[in-house]
């Protein structure tokens, strides 16, 4: 069954709250397209929401954009919609997995909606984060250094040496392969990554020995330090291979980057919070047992061939 009832749809009128004519407007059932029902409001709220250049190409008349607007967009979409739950489309997985997934982003994109964009977040909670973060926004200057710690002075003037001969990237990492005690950094050529005044390094874990950066201060990036480092009871051949220079960004020019950080900090806070609560709702059951059953394909090629279908877990037919 079809039904579309243009006359109802008048031009828009502001609505005060409590507007008992409006409502009853609004609520006016304007098609019908078997078990579906459009009502006027739902359609004045659709053609509101498409900008007026968008809408000129629908008629030059509010009787004509409005006609084939309906006729266009929202009847052939129920009708396509009656179409597929005549066809059972509805209960097959991918369209129930991909009617899921459509939910489920429309309901974050309502929640992100509800969430103070990041202009609306006051300076105060900017400067609160820049103050407990000055860290991100004020750093010391860093030095990469690369590093093949070695067992005796001797040895070191010989690594220096070779390397001296030939400073390449190539034959310095195979310098550091074959000769360095690090086992943790022989293989990344020694690197020890960027390091700060403290010896701090940006790698997680990492901190080196104050003779090291006292060394490579002396030369320039990429020059070898001219002289093997003690290091404990070892001996360090250095190579400085560049440096990151300080930075120092006042409160003013970091609150773009920390309004961006807070909104998504506090998106992904009332998302985490939305999912428990509708789990804790939601979820009556959970049965991990089955989980152990599943079966999924093998990557081959590094996942460039893939079998098409999942293979069947039915047995089959020795006919």
């Amino acid at each position: 069954m079809l039904a579309i009832g243009f006359a109802v749809l008048v031009a828009p009128h502001s609505r005060a709250d409590g507007d008992a004519a409006v409502d009853a407007r609004r609520a006016r059932v304007a098609i019908k397209v078997g078990s579906q029902t459009v009502t006027v409001g739902e359609l004045e709220d659709r053609l509101a929401a498409i900008p007026p250049f968008q809408q000129a190409t629908w008629g030059s008349s509010r009787d004509a954009i409005v006609k084939n607007f309906a006729n266009d967009v929202i009847v052939r979409d129920l009708l396509l919609g009656a179409g597929a739950e005549q066809k059972k489309l509805d209960d097959e997985i991918t369209t129930k997995t991909q009617k899921n997934r459509a939910l489920s982003t429309a309901t974050l994109r309502a929640l992100k909606r509800g969430t103070p964009t990041p202009a609306a977040i006051p300076m105060a909670d900017v400067q609160k984060y820049y103050d407990e973060n000055k860290s991100h926004f004020d750093s010391p200057e860093r030095i990469q250094i690369w590093r093949i710690l070695v067992a005796s002075q001797a040895e070191a003037d010989a690594v220096l040496a070779t390397a001296k001969r030939e400073t390449t990237i190539t034959k310095w990492n195979e310098l550091a392969r074959e000769k360095s005690l690090d086992k943790a950094t022989n293989l990344r050529g020694g690197n020890l990554g960027f390091i700060a005044p403290d010896g701090s390094s940006n790698e997680a874990g990492l901190k080196v020995d104050g003779g090291l950066l006292k060394a490579v201060q002396s030369v320039k990036d990429g020059e070898l330090s001219p002289q093997p480092v003690p290091e404990g009871s070892n001996f360090a051949v250095v190579w400085r291979r560049g440096t990151v220079p300080a930075t120092k960004r006042t409160v003013d020019e970091a609150s773009a980057q920390i309004r961006a950080t807070l909104f998504r900090e506090r998106s992904e806070i009332a998302e985490k919070k939305l999912i428990d609560d509708l789990r804790a709702k939601k979820v009556t059951g959970y049965n991990a047992d089955p989980l152990k059953i599943i079966e999924i394909p093998a990557l081959l090629d590094a996942g460039l061939t893939l079998p098409r279908s999942v293979p069947s877990l039915r047995p089959r037919s020795s006919k």
